[in-house]
C-alpha cells in the first residue's frame, strides 16, 4: 500500500513539474499573434489599398486555397478558429442562435455578448461544445489574451472563459477588475464611426501596451471590425469602403513597427485570417416573410417555425412540414442551396429530395443544428467597381453565404516558425489556425479538433503521414418540381481525411 501511494505522489509531482516546467518554458518560446480583418476579401490585399500586409504577404507564406467556415457568418468562424473545430463540434451555429430554453420563439444574436452569456448560464457553461484554445493554454499555465474592436459577441467567443487571460473589446473588458488598468493605460473608448478609425486606433494601443510585453501572453489576437462593418452599409469597392481597409492597414503596420522597435520580430509568429470574404446583395425576399406568406409560420414570434437566419426549427421536428417548406422553397429562384438531416442510405445526401446533408457541410452538431439549412443564391456578376460576387439576400452587401467569395479568404502567416516567400496550394481552413499553434508551441492536440497542422507552410519536415495532394469532389443532387429542376452541386478540396467545402451551387433547369 504504502509503494502503491508513494508511486501515486510520484506521478502527481511529475505531472505538476510538467505543467510548471511548460509554463516556465514558455517565457522563451516562440510567440503567436493572430490577426483577423472582419470581411477581408484577397484582392483587397493590392499596394494601393492594404501595403504593410501586402508586404508582409511578399515575404511569408500564403494560403492560397485557405476557406472561411460555413455559415460565413463572424461568430462561427471566430468560435471555428478558437476551438479548432466546425459548428457540428463547438455548437455555435450562426451569427443567431436558436436556444428555446432561453428563448422559445425566437433567435439569439450571438453578437452581443450579454445573450452568449444567457446561453452559458442555461446550458451549465457549454456555450461552446469544444474545448477552445484559451482554455488549453490555461491548463498548461500559460494564457490568451484577445483584443477587438468589433462585436462585444465576437470578442467574447474567442476566450469565452477568459482563461486566466483576458479579452478587451471596445464594448466589455474581461475579467471586469481589469477595465479601470486598461482605460487608465490607453485613455478612453472612443465612440464607433464608419469607417471605425478612432477604435481600431484605440484596440491597436491596447494590444502594443499588454500583449508586446516580454512576459505577454503566448498567443494574442486582434480582431479589427473594417472592412466588415463600413462594407455592409456603404457596399464593397466605395470610398467609405477603401478607406476603413486602409486603416486597418495602418494599425497593422503599426504592430509591425512595435515588434521591430522592441527587437522582437524573432519572437513572434504572426498568422493573418478572415472570418468570410463579401458579396454585393440585390435580394428583396426575406425568409421568415416567405414562410408566413406561404402560412408555414403564423408570425414573425410564433414557435411552429423558428427562423435564425437561415436555420429552420420545425415544431416537433414535422417530416411532413420540413418537406412542404423545402418544396416550397427550392422553386424560388433566390433561395440557393438547402440542407437537411442525412438520409439514411447516404450520409451525404440530405433526408429530403434535391438537398444534401448537414454532415456533408461540418454542421451536424448532435443538438443544436436545426431541421433546414437554407441559403440565398449567388452568382458571378460584378458591381459598379469591379468585385464579383452578387448575392439574393437583402441589403447592400454582406456574406454567411455559399458562394466562393464569401468562402475564399486570405491566410498569411510569417514568422520564425513559417517559410519565407512561399505560396501554399493545399487547402486550409479556418479550423487548421489552433492545431498549427498548437504545434509549433509544443502542445498537445485534442483528439477533438477539426483542423490539422498546416505543415506545407513550415520551416520543418513533415511527417510521412502528411498528405502533399489535394483532390477535388463534387456531391450533387437534383429534384424536379412543377416547370423545372432543382439542381444542387457543392464542391469539396479533400486532403486525406479532411475535406474543406469550396462552394455550393444552384442550377434551375
Amino acid at each position: 500500500m504504502l509503494k502503491i501511494k508513494m508511486l501515486v505522489l510520484v506521478l502527481l509531482c511529475t505531472s505538476v513539474f510538467e505543467i510548471k516546467a511548460q509554463s516556465a518554458d514558455d517565457k522563451h518560446q516562440i510567440k503567436t499573434i493572430i490577426v483577423f480583418f472582419d470581411g477581408l476579401r484577397p484582392d483587397y490585399i493590392t499596394p494601393a489599398l492594404m501595403p504593410n500586409v501586402y508586404d508582409f504577404k511578399q515575404k511569408g507564406s500564403y494560403g492560397a486555397q485557405h476557406h472561411s467556415v460555413f455559415p460565413t457568418v463572424t461568430r462561427v468562424n471566430a468560435a471555428s478558429y478558437a476551438t479548432g473545430s466546425y459548428p457540428e463540434t463547438h455548437g455555435l451555429m450562426g451569427n443567431t442562435v436558436y436556444f428555446p430554453e432561453v428563448n422559445p420563439t425566437k433567435g439569439l444574436n450571438t453578437g452581443e455578448a450579454a445573450e452568449l452569456i444567457k446561453i452559458t448560464e442555461t446550458t451549465n457553461n457549454h456555450l461552446l461544445t469544444a474545448i477552445s484554445l484559451g482554455e488549453i493554454l490555461q491548463q498548461v499555465g500559460s494564457k490568451m489574451m484577445v483584443f477587438s474592436s468589433g462585436s462585444s459577441g465576437q470578442a467574447y467567443i474567442q476566450n469565452h472563459k477568459v482563461s486566466g487571460g483576458a479579452v478587451v473589446n471596445t464594448s466589455i473588458i474581461l475579467p471586469a477588475s481589469f477595465k479601470d488598468t486598461v482605460i487608465e493605460t490607453v485613455g478612453a473608448i472612443p465612440p464607433h464611426a464608419k469607417p471605425n478609425v478612432a477604435q481600431h486606433q484605440w484596440i491597436t494601443d491596447a494590444f502594443i501596451k499588454f500583449s508586446l510585453k516580454k512576459d505577454g501572453p503566448l498567443v494574442s489576437a486582434i480582431w479589427f471590425s473594417d472592412p466588415d462593418g463600413t462594407a455592409h452599409s456603404d457596399g464593397i469597392g466605395t470610398a467609405t469602403a477603401n478607406a476603413s481597409i486602409k486603416s486597418v492597414d495602418e494599425q497593422f503596420g503599426r504592430i509591425i513597427k512595435a515588434l521591430k522597435d522592441k527587437g522582437q520580430t524573432e519572437s513572434y509568429n504572426i498568422i493573418i485570417s478572415a472570418d468570410h470574404g463579401f458579396v454585393t446583395d440585390v435580394g428583396q425576399q426575406g425568409l421568415a416573410e416567405f414562410l408566413i406568406a406561404q402560412g408555414f409560420k403564423k408570425d414573425k414570434n410564433s414557435d411552429d417555425v423558428v427562423v435564425a437566419e437561415g436555420a429552420l426549427y420545425i415544431k416537433n421536428h414535422d417530416v411532413q412540414t420540413i418537406q412542404r417548406i423545402v418544396n416550397a422553397l427550392q422553386k424560388e429562384k433566390w433561395v440557393g442551396p438547402i440542407f437537411t438531416k442525412a438520409a439514411i442510405k447516404d450520409p451525404m445526401k440530405g433526408m429530403i429530395a434535391g438537398t444534401l446533408s448537414f454532415d456533408a457541410i461540418h454542421w451536424n452538431h448532435p443538438t443544436r443544428s436545426a431541421d433546414i439549412l437554407v441559403d440565398e443564391n449567388w452568382d458571378d456578376r460584378a458591381n459598379e467597381f469591379g468585385y464579383k460576387g452578387t448575392s439574393f439576400s437583402r441589403g447592400v452587401a454582406g456574406h454567411g453565404g455559399f458562394s466562393p467569395y464569401e468562402v475564399h479568404i486570405p491566410l498569411i502567416a510569417a514568422g520564425p516558425s513559417f517559410k519565407k516567400s512561399y505560396i501554399g496550394n493545399l487547402p486550409t481552413s479556418n479550423v487548421d489556425i489552433v492545431p498549427t499553434i498548437l504545434h509549433l508551441s509544443h502542445l498537445k492536440i485534442p483528439e477533438e479538433m477539426d483542423g490539422r497542422v498546416m505543415y506545407e507552410l513550415l520551416n520543418e519536415e513533415a511527417p510521412k503521414s502528411f498528405v502533399a495532394q489535394a483532390k477535388m469532389k463534387q456531391i450533387e443532387t437534383s429534384v424536379n418540381y412543377l416547370g423545372g429542376t432543382y439542381r444542387l452541386i457543392l464542391q469539396k478540396s479533400v486532403l486525406g481525411k479532411y475535406s474543406y467545402n469550396d462552394f455550393a451551387k444552384v442550377i434551375r433547369d
